[in-house]
């Protein structure tokens, strides 16, 4: 039977990096009669052709190529498409991997859509990848009605029919932006595209060894000699106009643009920029006029200008003002309802530590550039305006996994303000207000177990910067951070302020036992009382969940009113542990004391809270003990405070045996290994 996906893997002396992408491979839900592997060695001198060779003698549906060295990934992608028999062929690098059910998604939306291609999300570990593309899902796309174009990789899924009807194939020898030549023509060609928004497919990796082929420095001349032939494949497929603008914009926006402003720029040799620059200039002046311009942000089109002019030393002193500008966001209300957390925030653009200001011209917002009069001449001259679109200005709030970089958007509501800052000038600020539920947080799915990071990105004027959220808030935000019981069955959502700076994050399903330190930092010891037999803690929690069925029960057997359970435990080592059933009303849980089984004794209480992963209840240790008496009378103490070293004791307490020293020595490395990892 033909395969459903052929996965072509070019691969060059990886070493061990090409075990993550294997593992990867074995896992897919796909099964091994599905799909088939093709390792492309491409001449390497490391033990991979040994590794490879046995992987393939152990999983007949791996195979393994083995050529001399090309130079570079164009000509084993080649063999390996001529080798493939499935449907659809994916291109994976050697150093990255795919998600466990990545081939069967993709392959199941593209069959769907009847797509000659399927671009799956991606995530990047240490290297940037396209955000907006994957936004949603797009069954139906085209360069003309969706970013396509941020996304020239190549690793997607090509009909493999498609590919031979036209002939497609990369160009081989050791040569730049291969797959952009690749990629534009599939797009191009292509009757349907379909991007699968919803599932992180891919996992792009930077090696910690600095090794990525798309990070080593390139041979200006070489490099844009390339690009011009991707921008030949345009010219070739579509007619002049607003289409083609808008895709030459994209060369001239990543490539070109970029690699000249701020710290990209300046931390490079001077005398490399200055090839650099003079290269990007040649391709900018055959190639691109007015309506390419048009088709990028203002600072943007800006630089664009300013090498049309060439105006080089401009375009640094532009490039020194803009490596001191940073996006800066203040926490100012954070509060659970109805087991949705909502975040309320400003963003603003800081340079150099003080906020960015614009200037006011009439009726007109214009960018305040530390521009010469020759340069603003010479925009003039091109009629490229300082316009400033700030009322355009926007705010997103993503939440992204700390172990796999998977993200997704949350909804937003934001507007801009201007703020007055004297002298014809004024800041802009945007205010917004974001929206997490964690049900549905994950494009309508649950968020998975795990550590999840808030991340602030603000979109104005050309800038798109990032940044963390929660360091800098207000006053009283500090009294919402409470954990949440959500979904059936329930689980711990737990917001909690990073070590070091104090971000936002998430700690959903008790990934960790940062509800114990939360305890510690939110419970207030003097509040917990005992009233004869009963004891009332208050609660580091936010019990207000949602989530059950409409006749008023869970399906796991939660109470009616929608919140499980929360159980008390009272123990002492040695001696034993005694559960309670707890009664929770709003953020107090009271439960009965067993009198008869703690009397003369002080005893640790520990706090169970339902886990979904788990299945079971997660206990946790809360900063109180209790102290029962030898007459029976019960007190809540600081669990910090020392033991009494008199008074009534109806048995007395024995000093523990003292421990071995080398014991107490890896008690002490324990709890450093186990600090190290918890901290943010």
């Amino acid at each position: 039977m033909t395969a459903k996906v052929s996965v072509v893997i070019a691969v060059y002396n990886p070493g061990k990096y090409v075990e993550d992408c294997v593992s990867s491979l074995l896992r897919q839900s796909l099964t091994p009669d599905e799909f088939e592997v093709f390792f492309v060695d491409d001449g390497s001198t490391d033990e991979t052709p040994a590794r490879l060779d046995q992987l393939a003698a152990e999983h007949p549906h791996m195979h393994v190529i083995h050529q001399e060295s090309s130079g570079w990934s164009g000509r084993p992608r080649n063999t390996g498409v001529d080798a493939a028999r499935g449907e659809y062929v994916m291109f994976v690098d050697h150093d990255d991997w795919l998600g466990d059910e990545a081939l069967e998604r993709m392959y199941d939306y593209g069959k769907a859509n009847d797509a000659d291609v399927v671009v799956g999300k991606m995530a990047g570990i240490g290297r940037p990848v396209p955000q907006e593309l994957f936004r949603v899902n797009r069954p139906r796309a085209t360069v003309a009605n969706a970013p396509l174009i941020d996304s020239l990789t190549p690793h997607k899924m090509f009909r493999r029919e498609f590919l031979n009807e036209h002939n497609m194939r990369f160009k081989e020898g050791r040569r730049r932006l291969e797959d952009h030549v690749f990629v534009a023509e599939a797009y191009l060609r292509a009757k349907s595209v379909a991007v699968l928004g919803d599932y992180l497919c891919y996992y792009h990796i930077t090696r910690d060894d600095g090794s990525n082929a798309g990070f080593q420095r390139f041979d200006p001349a070489g490099y844009f000699g390339n690009l011009r032939e991707a921008l030949d494949v345009v010219e070739e497929l579509t007619e002049p106009g607003p289409l083609r603008d808008k895709l030459y914009s994209r060369w001239l926006r990543n490539e070109m643009v970029e690699r000249l402003r701020g710290a990209r720029l300046l931390k490079l040799p001077e005398d490399y920029a200055e090839e650099l620059y003079r290269e990007i200039r040649g391709v900018v002046t055959e190639r691109f006029g007015p309506g390419v311009f048009a088709k990028v942000a203002p600072t943007q089109r800006v630089v664009a200008g300013l090498i049309a002019a060439d105006l080089y030393q401009d375009i640094r002193a532009l490039a020194r003002w803009e490596a001191g500008i940073k996006p800066t966001g203040n926490l100012s209300s954070l509060a659970w309802e109805g087991g949705v957390l909502n975040i309320g925030f400003d963003a603003e653009y800081q340079v150099d530590g003080a906020p960015m200001t614009f200037r006011r011209d009439g009726e007109r917002d214009l960018l305040g550039l530390p521009l010469s009069d020759k340069a603003l001449e010479a925009l003039a001259g091109q009629d490229i305006a300082l316009d400033a679109p700030v009322d355009r200005g926007d705010v997103d709030l993503v939440v992204r996994h700390r172990e796999d970089a998977t993200q997704y958007y949350l909804p937003v509501e934001c507007e801009p303000h201007r703020l007055e800052a004297g002298e014809g000038s004024f800041r802009q600020r945007i205010t917004a207000r974001a929206v997490l539920d964690p049900e549905t947080a994950a494009a309508g799915a649950p968020l998975d177990k795990g550590i999840w990071d808030l991340h602030m990105r603000i979109k104005s004027c050309g800038w798109s910067k990032e940044t963390r959220l929660g360091a800098v808030r207000g006053e009283d935000v500090d009294g919402g951070r409470l954990a949440a019981l959500t979904g059936a069955p329930r689980r711990l959502v737990l917001p909690y302020w990073t070590d070091g700076p104090g971000n936002l994050s998430l700690d959903v399903d008790q990934h960790t036992n940062k509800l114990e330190r939360e305890a510690v930092a939110l419970m207030d010891p003097a509040a917990a009382v005992v009233d004869g037999s009963m004891v009332r803690l208050p609660l580091p929690l936010h019990l207000a969940a949602k989530g059950a069925d409409p006749d008023g029960t869970d399906p796991d057997g939660a109470d009616p009113d929608g919140t499980d359970p929360v159980r008390l435990r009272f123990e002492r080592k040695n001696v034993g542990k005694f559960p309670a059933d707890a009664v929770v009303d709003g953020r107090t849980v009271s439960a009965p004391l067993p009198l008869d089984r703690l009397i003369g004794r002080r005893w640790a209480v520990r706090i169970g809270v339902p886990s979904a992963a788990r299945g079971a209840a997660r206990w946790t240790r809360l900063p109180v003990d209790v102290v029962v008496d030898a007459d029976g009378v019960a007190r809540v103490i600081d669990r910090h405070t020392p033991p009494a070293k008199s008074g009534k004791q109806s048995a007395p307490q024995q000093k523990p045996a003292s421990r071995p020293l080398w014991r107490r020595a890896a008690g002490r490395i324990k709890r450093a290994l186990t600090n190290q990892q918890n901290k943010s």
